[in-house]
């Protein structure tokens, strides 16, 4: 869970944009993230296959959590 904001410690994962085993590419959008102020889209930090999805749309994140794997 990226850190969108200097007060933001949590996150709601909203939608998957990309779906498992899917190519991905470095810079395009791949999830939704609610935070108490936005919704923010995360982008791809790598190119890549996304092979899990480990947040579960509508669950709460602390900052730093691993949300999904690119291979």
């Amino acid at each position: 869970m990226p850190k969108f904001g200097l007060t933001m410690t949590e996150g709601t994962v909203t939608n998957w944009l990309k779906a498992v085993d899917e190519p991905v590419s470095k810079g395009e959008p791949l999830l939704e993230v609610e935070t108490e102020k936005i919704t923010n889209v995360v982008e791809t930090p790598a190119d890549g296959i996304l092979k899990e999805q480990l947040a579960v749309v509508g669950e709460v994140y602390p900052v730093g959590a691993v949300l999904g794997v690119i291979e």
